[in-house]
């Protein structure tokens, strides 16, 4: 049986970015906007980092 490499984990740019987003939102007033934008941007790179692994 070949050895194939661990998956890479890009769920914790989900959560990293998420939390990042509500904490900038909170310093500009808009803790919802912030959350959905880092939501988006960490959902983005666990994408990237899940084609990535793909190609593996």
């Amino acid at each position: 049986m070949a050895d194939t490499p661990p998956s890479a984990a890009g769920g914790i740019l989900i959560a990293i970015c998420s939390i990042g987003g509500a904490v900038v939102g909170l310093m500009q007033g808009q803790v919802t906007i912030g959350f959905l934008a880092g939501l988006g941007i960490g959902s983005l790179g666990a994408i990237a980092v899940w084609l990535r692994d793909q190609r593996r």
